[in-house]
């Protein structure tokens, strides 16, 4: 994954994917796309909290898979639904980054928790 940008407040990042992520059945594994989403969320809400001398860790990911992929540069945007004292949680849209069109969505809960564990 490349990210184009990072913030507390959104994450943008690509990913060009093929053959390496493939099922048997010859598209992308959702894995790929739950480890993505999972990632990005990361990412920004940590960079959310480090101020505060903490970072984020996932506690709950919720993937749906809307399209089929074979190969192709997709988008990874991720935005905060929520971001609390201990929790955040937030969304992140999996798309094609030639014609937008959504592949996955997914929603991960965040704990955040002290740098100095």
């Amino acid at each position: 994954m490349t990210f184009e940008s990072v913030g507390p407040d959104r994450v943008v990042a690509w990913i060009e994917l093929g053959p390496n992520q493939h099922t048997p059945w010859g598209v992308v594994h959702g894995g790929a796309y739950t480890t993505a989403i999972e990632s990005a969320a990361s990412v920004g809400a940590s960079a959310a909290v480090l101020d505060r001398g903490q970072f984020a860790v996932g506690v709950n990911n919720i993937t749906d898979f809307l399209r089929p992929l074979t190969r192709g540069r997709v988008k990874v945007v991720a935005e905060p639904i929520h971001q609390g004292a201990t929790q955040q949680l937030w969304q992140v849209i999996i798309s094609k980054a030639d014609d937008g069109k959504v592949l996955a969505r997914g929603q991960v809960r965040l704990q955040n928790v002290s740098l100095d564990r």
